[in-house]
Order: structure tokens, then C-alpha cells, then sequence
């Protein structure tokens, strides 16, 4: 049943969602580039190049060495080394997260990488790994 005005036109009953849609489109479109802008390591650092598989995403606790002797543990920042090291024990002896990954410097210490996989180890982590960026092999080099 259509509704007419006096001057026997039918009126619009319906809902014009073609507005809506571009908006919500927009929206999308803006999520979508600042996302990433959102997830940025508590340190920068230069990983070690190395031919490696791409590991896969689990539970993981993430270690991060900069080479200026300053330490995080997920995104809880360290001075500290010793504080470093327990904040290590802590995150794996209460969390349930086992997997751990260590992103260090190029130009980090090595005792200091050395220590934090014995003290992961020691914690109860069951694996360690080590991150890299992947090289590129020298066909790709000028790609």
C-alpha cells in the first residue's frame, strides 16, 4: 500500500541506505591504514639478516635487546638488566604463554642475549627463537 500527498505523488517510504554504505565504507577504509600505525614495538631495533622459514603465530612472550642497553619484555620497557631478567621469570612463571621470542639488536650485547635465553630456559620457556629479517636472494637484490 503506497501513500500519496494531495497532490496525488506517492511518498517515499523506504530507507535510502546507499548514504550509509559509502560511510561505513569510509570508516573501513580508515581502520584499515591506521591500524598499523597503532602496533609499534616498545624499542626499534635492526635485526640480524638471516635465510630463515616464517614462524607461526602463537601465544608468544617477546623479548626485545637494543643495542643502547635498553630491554623490554612484551612492551614493558627496561633499563636495567637485572630488572630485565626478572621481568623474564615474572611474564613466564604467571603467564601461560611458553614461546618465546628474542628480537635483538645486530649491535646488541651477547652476553646480555646469552643471559636472557638462560633465564628464559630457566623460567620454563619450551621454545626460543631468535628473529631475523629475511635476506634476499641475490636475484632479488635490484627488485
Amino acid at each position: 500500500m503506497a501513500f500519496k500527498t494531495e497532490n496525488n505523488e506517492e511518498l517515499m517510504t523506504g530507507i535510502n541506505v546507499a548514504p550509509l554504505v559509502d560511510v561505513c565504507l569510509v570508516l573501513v577504509i580508515i581502520f584499515m591504514v591506521t591500524a598499523p600505525l597503532l602496533s609499534d614495538p616498545a624499542l626499534k631495533v635492526t635485526l640480524p639478516k638471516a635465510k630463515t622459514q616464517e614462524g607461526e603465530e602463537k601465544d608468544k612472550v617477546t623479548l626485545t635487546i637494543s643495542a643502547g642497553s635498553k630491554f623490554a619484555v612484551n612492551e614493558k620497557l627496561f633499563t636495567d638488566e637485572a630488572a630485565f631478567l626478572a621481568g623474564i621469570d615474572k611474564i613466564l612463571k604467571e603467564g601461560a604463554a611458553r614461546m618465546v621470542v628474542i628480537k635483538a639488536d645486530a649491535e646488541a650485547p651477547y652476553g646480555v642475549l646469552t643471559d636472557a635465553m638462560q633465564r628464559a630456559k630457566e623460567a620454563g620457556a619450551t621454545g626460543i627463537t631468535i628473529a631475523t629479517e629475511q635476506k634476499k636472494a641475490a636475484g632479488q637484490a635490484g627488485k
